[in-house]
């Protein structure tokens, strides 16, 4: 047997599908009429971008179907008189406080934190990778449920911030501490050759003082030598960093072809950087210096 895997749905196509397929479908299974309640777009995406994160539609429909035995149940004990309009409050009632949130400007406003991409058995995922430093016996520790190759890349990460320190304009001095790389989410195993860049990324922030974009996520694993050597999954990144409200992917410069595969109205809201060594991906992901200071200095 052979095992096909599709990639996940955009925004705008989950709407499509929730409005054509989803949402009649529901109305019919709860007992009542196209007339009887009506959800505007705006309610339909923010369902979508709010409750659900996901690369199909499962979940999607569960709360939909949620949403819609409320309403029938309101009818039906007279509480209401149809026809319903559904607006944000009736979510709220019905499916609870917003669960999923775009967090990247929040997590990203202080040195240290970078906006990792990955791909999960449910479709592209966006890891915020985390670093700290403190006084203490030189070395590095790691957590979060990484695997072996995580583990190395966050090695792989420090030694080169190290090495290229003077050209980072970080003081050789601030090595001699115990470093902490920390991926959130520690009861979810993480794995794979594509965090590189992001750890590099969240050291050189830290030591240098200058945050990381909020608007930037990136993938691409990183050699010694600070070449960035191409993923897979990049479509399903890009996704996930176009829902989260990114608009700007740091990408291996081989995986530059595999853009083709990104939907159109995805690849024209988005800026894309393919880039060949650590160093372009810093330039790319690092505010300016002087900016940098500031924003470490408010902090």
């Amino acid at each position: 047997m052979e095992v096909i895997r599709f990639d996940g749905y955009t925004t705008e196509e989950k709407l499509a599908i929730a409005r054509g397929y989803l949402w009649p479908r529901q109305v019919e299974r709860n007992g009542l009429r196209d007339e009887e309640v009506e959800a505007p777009d705006a309610i339909l995406r923010k369902v979508i971008t709010e409750y659900t994160r996901e690369a199909g539609v499962r979940q999607l429909e569960r709360e939909l179907g949620k949403l819609l035995r409320r309403e029938a149940t309101r009818i039906a004990s007279g509480e209401v008189e149809a026809p319903i309009a559904i607006d944000t409050d009736e979510v709220v009632d019905a499916l609870g406080r917003q669960k999923f949130f775009q967090e990247s400007v929040e997590r990203t406003a202080i040195p240290g934190v970078a906006t990792g991409l990955a791909v999960t058995g449910t479709g592209g995922d966006v890891l915020f990778i985390e670093a700290t430093a403190m006084d203490g016996e030189k070395g590095l520790v790691l957590t979060g449920q990484l695997g072996d190759v995580m583990k190395e890349s966050a090695r792989i990460a420090l030694s080169y911030v190290s090495s290229h320190a003077d050209e980072l304009g970080i003081d050789s001095a601030d090595f001699k501490r115990e470093f902490h790389v920390h991926v959130p989410a520690g009861a979810i195993p993480k794995d794979g050759p594509s965090a590189g860049t992001a750890m590099t990324t969240s050291l050189a922030s830290l030591l240098s003082g200058r945050p990381v974009k909020h608007t930037v996520g990136m993938t691409g694993e990183v050699t010694l030598q600070g070449r960035v050597l191409p993923i897979g999954g990049l479509k399903q990144k890009v996704l996930a960093a176009h829902a989260a409200g990114l608009t700007e992917v740091i990408l291996p410069e081989r995986n530059r072809g595999d853009l083709d595969e990104v939907p159109e109205e995805v690849r024209e809201q988005m800026t894309f950087h393919p880039v060949m060594s650590i160093d372009e991906v810093l330039e790319h992901a690092l505010e300016p210096a002087e900016r940098g200071a500031d924003v470490a200095t408010m902090s």
